[in-house]
């Protein structure tokens, strides 16, 4: 039996299927426009929202403080209290490099 030739010589590497063209990379500013602009989207109907809530309501409401202080220092603390929780810090910190200076550094003595 004679040896196998292989592949005729005008055969090439096989191909391989071309890549999907790939999208045109965002521009970190779009980025941030759109994220901006979905927010305000977002307050805007919360305050339509509690605007048309407010002229169905039957009475006033009279202020109480402690409600006041309440839906003031509340997010303000609840925010604080979250990012202390998700804080972390290295187990054992690295030396602060303090460089060198004074007479000995500089060779003086």
């Amino acid at each position: 039996m004679p040896p196998d030739p292989g592949p005729p010589p005008e055969a090439g590497p096989p191909l391989e299927a071309a890549p999907p063209p790939a999208s045109p990379p965002e521009r970190p500013g779009a980025v941030l426009v759109r994220a901006v602009l979905g927010l305000w989207a977002l307050a805007l109907a919360l305050s339509a929202a509690l605007a048309a809530a407010a002229q169905r309501w039957p009475a006033a409401l009279p202020p109480d403080g402690r409600l006041v202080w309440a839906l003031v220092l509340g997010p303000p603390l609840l925010m604080a209290l979250w990012l202390a929780a998700a804080w972390r810090l290295e187990p054992h910190p690295q030396p602060a490099d303090r460089g060198q200076s004074g007479d000995r550094a500089q060779g003086l003595r």
